[in-house]
């Protein structure tokens, strides 16, 4: 039984795996999305919403605890100045993980990870209006000519 263990291993040494989620938190916040495997998903998600809770407190001391963890300071100022402010009044919960497929190589489950408004939901909604828009006109310029065709060929 597993009592008391918290954390995945995923197949790495202590050292290793640290560089690895630090690496991977600075590549979510850096592009606020990111496809991996489910375990890894799931154990980004605590580290990562961690480091955008400091951004919120936005003292010197969270500055140095953020800078000290994510390896890139473009990050870290992101994380203070665009990203913490998005979230100002939301008390969690930045992020979702939504189960994505199967890789092919080798059948390990992936998922994506997103922050809460910067994901699919936006992008779909933002490829959608236009064609709404094309297909409302279109539909109108379509439908006064065939009505005026249908009247000809009555006739």
């Amino acid at each position: 039984m597993r009592h008391k263990m918290a954390g995945r291993k995923l197949g790495r040494n202590p050292s290793h795996r640290r560089a690895m989620l630090r690496n991977m938190v600075t590549s979510f916040l850096e592009h606020e999305r990111l496809v991996t495997t489910l375990p890894k998903a799931k154990e980004i998600r605590p580290l990562a919403e961690k480091m955008i809770t400091l951004g919120k407190r936005d003292t010197l001391h969270a500055r140095r605890q953020v800078q000290s963890y994510l390896l890139s300071d473009v990050v870290a100022k992101k994380v203070f100045d665009t990203i913490a402010p998005r979230f100002s009044d939301r008390p969690g919960g930045y992020s979702r993980i939504i189960k994505y497929r199967h890789r092919s190589g080798d059948g390990a489950e992936e998922a994506i990870i997103e922050l809460i408004g910067s994901g699919l939901e936006e992008r779909r909604v933002e490829e959608a209006e236009p064609e709404e828009k094309a297909e409302s006109g279109g539909t109108e310029t379509a439908s006064g000519d065939e009505g005026g065709e249908e009247a000809e060929s009555k006739s």
